[in-house]
């Protein structure tokens, strides 16, 4: 079933409508324009804010805005819920648009590509990415496959620190070679058990790296699609 957003408008013909190129949002001294992404609030207290990005807005005559605008869904909010290498600023853009209140924009946010978003030096809160278009109806997702690393074959979780092997140029989980996220972070180098020599094993191993990694397989979201 598709997802549904509470509070969704449904736009009328009216008359005395006109487009506007920006909104200032309730309270606060912040511009928001058609192409932004926001956080909305909730009509359930309990939940986190909705994000959305803003694909047009105009107000009536009494000067109600209203914003049109198309969700991001976070991964537990899919039909496939979260899996293990969702980030927890993960989100997916939908193919569900609404029309809404202009009142209930809480804030901005920034939803970056996965590659600027690995990037980053630091991540505020203001701060999601996204890799993965979704289909709110069928829960499929654009593209359906991506690279996936380790001896667990995952995709990879920008939450998750990784260490490269200096051989097969491979990303591992530590937890995955039998290593703690401390002794990781103290590493200078690290050969996997597959590349590793006689003399590599009895190398001291100091350093990581968590830079990019090279796509060598690939992980098919058909498997976990809920049918």
């Amino acid at each position: 079933m598709a997802k549904t957003r509470p509070g969704g408008l449904i736009s009328k013909p009216k008359t005395g409508k006109r487009d506007l190129d920006s909104y200032t949002i309730r309270g606060t001294t912040k511009v928001v324009r058609v192409g932004d992404c926001v956080m909305m609030r909730p009509s359930d207290t309990g939940r986190p804010s909705y994000v959305a990005r803003i694909e047009g807005m105009e107000a009536d005559s009494r000067s109600n805005v209203k914003v049109r605008v198309r969700w991001y869904y976070r991964p537990e909010e899919s039909l496939g819920g979260r899996r293990q290498f969702h980030g927890a600023k993960e989100l997916f853009l939908s193919d569900h648009y609404d029309v809404q209140s202009a009142h209930t924009i809480e804030g901005k946010c920034i939803v970056h590509s996965f590659k600027n978003y690995t990037k980053l030096e630091n991540v505020g809160a203001e701060d999601y990415y996204c890799r993965f278009e979704y289909k709110a109806a069928t829960g499929g997702f654009t593209p359906d496959r991506v690279a996936v690393y380790c001896k667990c074959e995952m995709p990879y979780n920008p939450d998750d620190l990784m260490v490269q092997c200096e051989g097969c140029k491979d990303w591992y989980h530590p937890a995955c070679v039998d290593m703690t996220i401390e002794e990781a972070k103290k590493l200078d180098h690290f050969v996997c058990s597959e590349c590793a020599s006689d003399d590599d094993v009895k190398r001291s191993q100091n350093g990581f790296s968590v830079s990019s990694v090279t796509d060598v397989k690939e992980y098919h979201f058909h498997f976990y699609t809920v049918s």
